[in-house]
């Protein structure tokens, strides 16, 4: 036998070996798999990586806890799973994900605790239970300081012990805080001038005004880095000109140099004489000099009427519902489908009424002064009344001390009171937004009527429209 015959069959004899031996060794890495397959699906679902953050939670809505498992899941229902402390929230599923979306912020320095119950694979197999847990930090706010040495803006904590400036102006009329951006109203000689920054206070830069003018009513949407205010002309008079004009801008970089859009509504009086950003949308609510409620887009088309008001109370964050006055009384327009009802009552008696905000989730923060037998207020009671009605007193201030503005905190954990003492050795300024020399801004947490901190200025980042 030739060398060459024997070479031959040594290399079929290898070859039958490995092909045998892959054999069989696929035969194993497939029964191995099949064994796993087999004991994952035994096991049930399984939690795999978990995505949440928590800092974006605390300061606005619609953050995500987002659960993915080691299979497929079948639909996930929301009565399967419960957050707590209570918060609504919806669920959805994706392939091997759940996610929560949290439709309210959170509150602040808070351990969330979401636990899902039952959770079954889309193949089948027995159901798993699985909970997750996280921190939220600690909340910081902005507010602004007047003096007589200019004025200044400072982001502090709750404690009011580490405020932080982070932005100065010889005369700062009014500013509010986005998510990424201030966006100052200051008085640059006769005339208003819109100075938008980081939240630090760094990358300062102007926005574009309709004109030389005045800005006023100055307010920030939800989203998308939007704004609004209204503009009068330096020079209005018989001729006439913009008075009371509802502009909107974007703080967007890209978008530095456009022009702001106006909001012109046909067929009625282009004077505004308030309005809001409807949340979570660019939608705007606004009230005519002539009376007329409207709710239009952020460049007036499409609007649509919604009757006579005397004045727009709020809309509390993360819904469609806002709080209008009418001539025959205090009124609730859901602005999804225009339906009204009746806002109400406290079970106590607040006196005269004040101001009311609408609190995210459900109630309002009222305000109102007790009177003597004859009438006259004595004292100023800041409370909270539920949907039911059922009210909780906050606060009740002497009658020489006068209640400027109630705000909600995002997540409607807190309120702030502003809040001018003494105001008859208080006088007030000479700004176009005159206010109190001295001025407190009094937080208190709504579900206990625990007071938090007293800070002293205004304009807190809760609020989303200026004192007045």
């Amino acid at each position: 036998m030739s060398t060459d015959t024997r070479a031959g069959r040594a290399r079929k004899r290898r070859g039958r070996v490995f092909l045998g031996t892959f054999a069989i060794v696929a035969a194993a890495l497939a029964a191995i798999g099949l064994v796993g397959a087999a004991a994952g699906v035994a096991q049930g679902p399984r939690v795999s990586g978990v995505q949440v953050d928590p800092a974006a939670a605390v300061a606005a809505s619609g953050s995500r806890l987002i659960v993915t498992t080691s299979q497929s899941l079948a639909e996930v229902d929301p009565a399967q799973v419960t957050v707590s402390p209570a918060t609504p929230f919806t669920v959805d599923t994706s392939g091997r994900s759940v996610g929560v979306r949290f439709t309210l912020p959170l509150f602040d320095d808070t351990e969330y605790t979401v636990t899902f119950r039952d959770i079954e694979g889309r193949g089948g197999g027995p159901a798993a239970t699985f909970t997750q847990t996280f921190q939220t930090p600690s909340t910081h706010v902005y507010l602004l300081q007047r003096t007589s040495s200019g004025d200044t803006i400072f982001r502090t904590d709750l404690t009011g012990e580490e405020a932080v400036p982070v932005f100065r102006n010889d005369h700062i009329e009014d500013f509010r805080a986005t998510s990424s951006h201030l966006v100052v109203s200051v008085l640059d000689g006769d005339e208003s001038a819109l100075i938008v920054t980081d939240l630090d206070g760094g990358s300062e830069r102007e926005l574009p005004l309709p004109g030389d003018g005045f800005v006023s009513n100055l307010q920030s949407a939800d989203r998308g880095e939007l704004i609004g205010y209204t503009f009068s002309d330096a020079d209005l008079g018989a001729g006439g000109g913009l008075e009371s004009a509802l502009f909107t801008a974007s703080l967007k970089e890209s978008e530095a140099d456009a022009d702001p859009t106006p909001v012109a509504v046909t067929g009625a009086d282009e004077r505004v004489a308030e309005w809001r950003f409807v949340p979570d949308t660019d939608s705007i609510l606004l009230l005519s000099f002539d009376g007329s409620l409207l709710l239009t887009g952020s460049s007036g088309e499409g609007a649509t009427a919604l009757g006579d008001a005397l004045a727009i109370e709020g809309i509390a964050r993360g819904s469609s519902e806002a709080i209008v006055a009418r001539f025959e009384g205090m009124k609730v327009i859901d602005l999804a489908d225009a339906s009204e009802t009746d806002l109400v009552a406290p079970d106590a008696d607040l006196g005269l009424r004040g101001a009311i905000t609408p609190i995210p989730g459900g109630g309002t923060v009222r305000v109102g002064a007790p009177t003597d037998d004859a009438g006259l207020p004595v004292s100023t009671t800041v409370a909270a009344v539920d949907a039911d009605g059922a009210t909780t007193e906050l606060m009740d201030l002497p009658a020489g001390d006068v209640v400027l503005q109630t705000c909600v905190s995002p997540s409607g954990r807190y309120a702030a009171v502003l809040v001018a003492p003494d105001i008859v050795q208080n006088p007030y300024d000479r700004y176009r937004l005159p206010l109190p020399g001295e001025l407190e801004s009094r937080i208190v947490e709504i579900g206990t009527g625990k007071s938090v901190v007293t800070l002293a200025g205004f304009d807190m980042s809760w609020c989303q429209v200026p004192p007045g």
